[in-house]
């Protein structure tokens, strides 16, 4: 009875020392996917970006 004390006692500090780890990967995953995200408006407000997608709704719409 005192080892199956022992091994519960191991396996619950064992958990507890790993729970924060995967909010930590999410943190860094969210502040890596909110980097990108800018990058991406930064070029997609860049005037030959803008006007490559104007000509190509255009071309699509048949306005052109």
């Amino acid at each position: 009875m005192f080892t199956s004390l022992i091994h519960r006692t191991r396996n619950r500090i064992a958990l507890t020392k790993e729970q924060g780890l995967a909010t930590a990967e999410y943190a860094i995953a969210m502040i890596a996917a909110a980097g990108f995200a800018g990058l991406l408006i930064l070029v997609l407000k860049s005037d030959p970006v803008k006007e490559l997608l104007t000509t190509i709704i255009q071309t699509a719409l048949g306005t052109r």
